[in-house]
């Protein structure tokens, strides 16, 4: 980090929006040589975890946070645990991912709550998501590992079933659970009409994870107009101590997207 920067941030790149020049194999160690301590993907399951492993190993790098499987995107899934038609599908697969989790060393599995059914009760999706969320959470505190709720908007998935900061909050209290945290995407935040900085002043000690990506554009920061350095310096002031996912889609190639550590900080 540059010495004028007054940031403690660590960066992680998501490997899923960056590098997608490369192989998959190859983007750990393209992420590493850029400097990157960690890397995250939502699904990387197609890869053996010692496979995976091994990149992490050479790379010396972390791998901070993934997905439970969340089906088929071109059938339009987005995850599972709020349909109770999936409820099955979804439990199957939790031993399976933590098992895997735990082989890369990951600590965070994002349990994607679906797309809202035409003609679904809310109430009825509601009480599923808080049953799916509690079991999972149950059986990843056997391998010390925490699972994470993501707001995501109309902008990026229509209809999802968890659209609004407000509501992942109250799922997680709802569960009352330890180890069921926020995962905290400024991009999404935004585009939902969230302010992001009150918002993790308020509860950032429900915050498990941070992604960024500038808005409008969902490009590196620094393409359009949110103000990185006070999103910064708020995660510095809360003592966030986590990693910040680099979850955005390069506006030119990768390797030129990361012009703006020069003026936030190195990744670490």
């Amino acid at each position: 980090m540059s010495e004028d920067n007054p940031w403690t941030l660590r960066f992680s790149a998501h490997i899923g929006f960056l590098f997608g020049e490369l192989p998959f194999g190859a983007r750990f160690a393209a992420a590493r040589k850029r400097g990157f301590t960690a890397v995250e993907h939502p699904s990387p399951f197609e890869t053996p975890a010692a496979t995976v492993r091994k990149y992490l190993d050479d790379a010396g790098l972390h791998y901070v946070q993934t997905g439970f499987p969340a089906g088929d995107a071109s059938k339009g899934e987005k995850g599972f645990a709020s349909l109770p038609e999936k409820r099955t599908q979804f439990r199957e697969n939790i031993a399976p991912t933590l098992d895997y989790a735990s082989e890369i060393g990951c600590k965070m599995v994002h349990a994607m709550a679906g797309v809202v059914p035409e003609g679904a009760t809310r109430s009825v999706l509601w009480a599923e998501y808080l049953e799916n969320l509690a079991y999972a959470a149950d059986a990843a505190r056997a391998y010390d590992i925490d699972v994470i709720v993501e707001p995501i908007g109309p902008g990026s998935i229509a209809n999802y079933f968890i659209a609004d900061p407000d509501i992942a909050i109250e799922a997680i209290k709802a569960t009352s659970r330890s180890n069921v945290m926020l995962l905290m995407d400024v991009y999404h935040a935004i585009s939902l009409g969230t302010e992001p900085l009150a918002f993790i002043r308020k509860h950032h000690a429900m915050v498990g994870h941070i992604q960024i990506a500038d808005y409008p554009g969902r490009h590196e920061p620094g393409s359009s107009i949110v103000d990185f350095a006070r999103v910064f310096q708020v995660l510095n002031d809360v003592g966030y101590g986590g990693h910040v996912g680099c979850e955005y889609h390069p506006s030119t190639s990768t390797e030129e997207s990361f012009g703006w550590m020069r003026s936030y900080g190195e990744s670490r």
